[in-house]
């Protein structure tokens, strides 16, 4: 960006002045690369909850090697991480524009707005290919869900998505403070330096329509306008020429966000609005060479040829093979095991949990694929509809107790959209609008928020270039819901300091809601008596390269059937008898963070404790509480091998009962804990392309010392159109 600095001016006669100021002109317009700065946008939900998005979807800077959007969910309950103790479970899914010629006359930008087929495709928070997720020279944005896919993913530097924002998560064009904050290509102390705020031209009246209209347009899109000593004669006709190239920046932006599909929306009120500035100053244009003629045919042959003129398609296609092997039969919690995605836990009548023994699956091969359409009536607010459809039903889930189906070992990609496992079926996995109601404030609403887009983003553990399973995505304690009806609240506190507030009520594509879950939507429950969770984060970012994040979540857990599946209980709970339970109670701490040492190296991780209250519906029968807490470490290694590249190693924790073990019907095993290690390593091909492989080893599997180790190896497949 363009520096503030103190031009020296010349001392010339009267009769020069007219010259100078045509020289200056041209200078100007044949001289000066645009410069321009393309914000992301903000999930839960990416590198530093896209998270996502698809995932953050909050919100959106530059890191070494890093991406964040939608993160993905790693949870327990009969959703995308576990299987209902009905046996019914679903799967969770998510989540240089080179300057023109400088020679390049204005009526060669203008027409070839006419002579190029047009991809204006409007958008704010775009996916962002598999390449930049990763480069070096990139800072994912954790709002964006990521992105998160469109759930733009977490960046270091930012809290925030979505997605993941993101940081889907935030919809803004760069301010102007950024805009004019960065280092540039020109010299500051040049009098041609330009600035990037039209109020930064003193002599140029604020309720002059032009000043108004082209003040608009810079700020909206980032153009640059006038000299560094801040002056614009608007009345003289060497100040109308400067002002003229002002607005020959702008048309070179906003052709470059039509031509390239760069950030941003070009509506047509805008323009008009060139239009109408291009015909008061006609004069002066066609003095340098531009042609105002013909611009309202080109504008309805651009509305012809977008996808919409509020609206962004973008996709992720992921092809999965998986095997999963163990050295001899694994023992899971479950009346019986016949299928891996309906069972049922029980207790024997001795009052213990019964216990089955399971072989080793075949491998399999699998699809899912997402469509995100990202729409902006302002150009700073994003409704955000994505559908998914996908037949995985991974073969780690042969090896788990019930309620903990999409859990250990199952990549998260491995999945199925919808309700019906192993069926490809069209869902709508996210619904939510996002707006500004202040600088400092967003707010998202909807009838199905995606969690991971806004809570609990890691640069490290982003779903589409890190950390790879259900249960190294994210959070295995806050979040008994993935997706929910509600609202939550993106709060930019100071340029360290970010809080995000929430509450959203049980809907997910994944359950069904004919056996009682998707409670929101469901009037026997309604928004606030099923399933729920409060949560609120506070984001602390040290450094560009560094984020800590404090979360809490007060949870409601359904007693769907009579029992407890869901975070932070990783199985099924019942009274300890085998009788049923009221809903249960969650309070829930825990700490997340990422920290890029070099742009070669990082580390980060996850703490989190929660005590979980059961309260038997029998009179008279003694409850209790769950306690239990779950840890993550993790080593990153950005661009290893290829510049784009990341391959993280993690060990982790998912479920560890410190307390409360008897109201376990599945889950508690013979009293081990459960752990993992993870490798995966992101290898882009191209912008588009990319290969996932993965390798899992799990120990103590459903937390039984007695187990055999599982092995799980994945490679997956990824396109980002």
């Amino acid at each position: 960006m363009m520096k503030d600095a103190n031009t020296q001016k010349a001392r010339v006669s009267a009769s020069a002045t007219f010259w100078m100021s045509l020289l200056v002109s041209s200078v100007m317009v044949h001289g000066l690369p645009l410069q321009a700065r393309a914000n992301q946008v903000p999930s839960k939900e990416a590198i530093a909850k896209v998270p996502p998005s698809p995932f953050s979807l909050e919100t959106p800077t530059d890191v070494p090697s890093l991406a964040v959007t939608d993160q993905a969910p790693p949870e327990v309950k009969f959703q995308d991480n576990s299987s209902s103790p009905l046996g019914w479970t679903g799967i969770d899914v998510e989540s240089g524009f080179s300057p023109l010629e400088r020679t390049c006359s204005m009526s060669q930008r203008i027409n070839s707005l006419a002579d190029e087929r047009l991809n204006a495709e409007c958008e704010v928070n775009k996916v962002t290919s598999i390449a930049e997720l990763t480069s070096h020279t990139r800072e994912i944005n954790p709002n964006l869900v990521q992105d998160t896919v469109s759930i733009p993913p977490p960046t270091i530097s930012q809290a925030n998505p979505v997605e993941s924002f993101a940081e889907i998560p935030t919809l803004e064009v760069p301010s102007v403070a950024e805009l004019s904050s960065g280092d540039g290509d020109g010299d500051p102390n040049t009098p041609m330096s330009q600035v990037s705020n039209v109020t930064q031209l003193r002599d140029v009246s604020p309720g002059d329509w032009a000043f108004e209209a082209l003040r608009s347009l810079v700020e909206r899109y980032g153009c640059i306008a006038g000299y560094p000593d801040g002056t614009f004669r608007g009345n003289r006709s060497s100040s109308r020429y400067e002002f003229a190239a002002g607005l020959n920046a702008c048309l070179q932006q906003i052709e470059r966000i039509i031509t390239t599909g760069g950030d941003g929306f070009v509506t047509r009120q805008d323009l008009e609005t060139l239009q109408r500035l291009t015909e008061d100053f006609k004069t002066e244009l066609a003095s340098l060479g531009t042609r105002v003629d013909k611009l309202d045919g080109r504008v309805a042959f651009l509305e012809d040829h977008q996808f919409s003129a509020t609206t962004k398609l973008s996709g992720l296609a992921w092809f999965d093979m998986t095997g999963a092997t163990a050295g001899r039969n694994v023992k899971v919690e479950a009346i019986n095991a016949a299928s891996p995605d309906v069972r049922f836990a029980g207790r024997g009548a001795d009052g213990r949990p019964l216990v089955q023994e399971v072989e080793n699956p075949n491998i399999t091969m699998s699809g899912l694929t997402w469509l995100t359409f990202n729409t902006s009536f302002t150009g700073k607010d994003l409704l955000v509809t994505q559908l998914a459809a996908g037949n995985g039903l991974s073969p780690a889930n042969q090896f788990a107790s019930a309620g903990l189906f999409n859990t250990f070992g199952t990549p998260f990609l491995d999945q199925t959209a919808g309700p019906n496992n192993g069926f490809a079926e069209v869902v709508i996995h996210d619904l939510f609008y996002q707006f500004p109601v202040s600088k400092q404030v967003q707010l998202v609403v909807g009838p199905r928020v995606n969690w991971h887009r806004f809570f609990d983003n890691n640069a490290f553990t982003f779903f589409l270039t890190g950390g790879s399973t259900f249960n190294s995505n994210g959070t295995t304690v806050h979040d008994p819901i993935d997706r929910g009806s509600g609202v939550v609240a993106l709060i930019n506190l100071s340029k360290q300091f970010d809080l995000h507030v929430g509450y959203l009520g049980e809907n997910n594509e994944f359950l069904p809601a004919a056996f009682g879950f998707n409670t929101s939507s469901n009037p026997s429950k309604g928004l606030f008596s099923g399933t729920n969770t409060i949560t609120a984060e506070l984001t602390y970012k040290p450094s560009s390269t560094a984020n800590i994040r404090l979360i809490y979540s007060h949870n409601t857990l359904d007693n769907n059937g009579g029992v407890v599946s869901a975070e932070p209980i990783y199985g099924v709970a019942d009274d300890g008898q085998g009788g049923r339970i009221k809903p249960a109670t969650v309070n829930a701490f825990g700490v997340n963070f990422d920290w890029l040492i070099t742009s070669k190296f990082g580390i980060f991780g996850r703490y989190s404790y929660a005590s979980t209250e059961i309260d038997p519906s029998t009179p008279g029968r003694a409850g209790g509480n769950i306690n239990s807490q779950s840890f993550q470490f993790g080593l990153g290694f950005p661009d290893l091998g290829k510049q784009g590249a990341l391959a993280t190693l993690s060990f982790l924790v998912p479920f560890d009962v410190l307390s409360g073990r008897r109201f376990l019907v599945a889950g508690g095993g013979d009293g081990g804990t459960q752990y993992e290690f993870e490798l995966t390593y992101h290898y882009p091909i191209t912008n588009n392309i990319a290969l996932v492989p993965a390798f899992y080893l799990i120990g103590n599997a459903n937390n039984f010392d007695s187990n055999p180790t599982i092995y799980v190896g994945n490679l997956r497949t990824q396109f980002s159109f």
